[in-house]
């Protein structure tokens, strides 16, 4: 046996004995369970109370699914061939829709860039700037704590205004596209 196989015979062996010391170590040794000081009657066994439900919900899925594949198939057709001639309106998809409509409100490099960047920076930040700002923020108006988030209402509302704009944006590009506003920047603006 050349020292090549040698050590791939060893390469592999390590880190299944070490999957299996860590199995070891995660489940602890057999014998006496959390279950065992448990009442009978908090307790229930596992076939067939949880095993059936799963069955059945899979079956639902794949039934919805296939309904919906013989509902939709005429959506799924192709349509008429592309022509490269027609005049064409592009729009994006819904869920870039309130960020379309918001790049029109102000200068581009504001709309565009800044803006969005900020607010996705913000977004991934979010965790830090309310643990360090909140206790802060919560000593300067005289409370004794910062709240949970659940429970907070300052943050609270800065997440529903900005979920309002969004929806607003989005429902005014979506439903309204004639209406024009007047606007300070640019003049007045239309949603489509």
């Amino acid at each position: 046996m050349s020292t090549r196989t040698q050590g791939t015979a060893g390469r592999f062996l390590y880190p299944v004995l070490a999957l299996y010391a860590m199995a070891a170590l995660l489940f602890g040794p057999i014998g006496r369970q959390v279950t065992d000081d448990m009442p009978e009657s908090k307790t229930h066994p596992w076939f067939p109370d949880h095993v059936w439900p799963y069955p059945i919900l899979a079956m639902a899925v794949l039934i919805g699914l296939g309904l919906l594949a013989v509902a939709g198939q005429p959506v799924l057709q192709p349509g008429p061939p592309a022509d490269p001639r027609a005049a064409i309106n592009p729009r994006p998809e819904w869920y870039f829709l309130a960020l379309f409509q918001f790049a029109k409100l102000g200068p581009a490099l504001l709309t565009t860039l800044l803006v969005p960047t900020v607010l996705a920076l913000g977004l991934l930040l979010w965790p830090l700037i309310d643990a360090r700002l909140g206790p802060s923020l919560a000593r300067r108006l005289g409370w004794r704590a910062w709240p949970v988030p659940r429970r907070n209402v300052i943050t609270g509302t800065i997440w529903l205004a900005g979920l309002a704009i969004v929806g607003l944006l989005t429902l005014w590009v979506s439903f309204l596209p004639e209406l024009c506003l007047p606007w300070l920047y640019n003049g007045p603006i239309c949603a489509g």
